[in-house]
């Protein structure tokens, strides 16, 4: 059992991920901007706290084995909050000696199979593009960081499946705008990568298997 520290644990991600983590009896610290708004999260713990602000996420973070990241402000402007989370965590989870992040990305700027950006396809829609460059310079940031921190990016290959369930399976894919995961699914991967790390300093794909 390990205890497990999850910064924006109030969204669709993040609550399946401490679903999953709480299944395999994992401690969970939820950690969210309001925890009155989120009273039937499945954690041991929910905390405030901001996940910009090093200082913050080093006194969430104290105590635990490994950190997940999936949280997003979408009132705030993407090309200041995705870099300032990475550079928080950096920062933050150094301090409170957590090791382990695995962070939940963006398939837009994850490369197809021919090398190109997904963002960049034909035909791909362009009208959050500023999002997809803020998720992209958070990832940049981790990837130029001299760390001991040992991360990871995982994002869908392609989206989501809003409907689907927990099947325990998935796959690591390239880029793919008809690839598909479910939450659940998605969560598993996550869990998997915290328990037995496999992969890092890289961001990676998964759909359904």
């Amino acid at each position: 059992m390990s205890r497990i520290v999850i910064f924006g644990a109030g969204g669709r991600a993040g609550r399946a991920v401490a679903a999953e983590a709480r299944q395999r009896g994992h401690r969970v610290t939820a950690v969210v901007r309001d925890p009155a708004r989120h009273v039937d999260l499945a954690a041991d713990e929910v905390l405030a706290g901001d996940v910009t602000d090093p200082a913050d996420v080093a006194r969430v973070a104290a105590g635990h084995d490994a950190a997940v990241n999936a949280s997003a402000d979408l009132a705030a402007d993407p090309a200041t909050f995705f870099p300032a989370a990475a550079q928080a965590l950096l920062d933050g989870l150094a301090r409170a000696r957590v090791d382990r992040l695995v962070t939940v990305g963006l398939a837009s700027v994850l490369d197809t199979a021919s090398g190109t950006p997904l963002m960049d396809t034909p035909g791909y829609p362009q009208e959050y593009r500023s999002f997809y460059l803020g998720h992209a310079a958070g990832t940049a940031e981790l990837r130029a960081a001299a760390t001991d921190l040992d991360w990871l990016v995982l994002s869908p290959a392609g989206d989501f499946d809003h409907a689907a369930g927990r099947t325990g399976l998935h796959r690591v894919a390239a880029a793919d705008a008809a690839s598909r995961i479910s939450y659940p699914d998605f969560a598993v991967a996550v869990l998997d990568e915290i328990e037995n790390p496999a992969r890092r300093h890289v961001h990676l794909g998964v759909e359904a298997g």
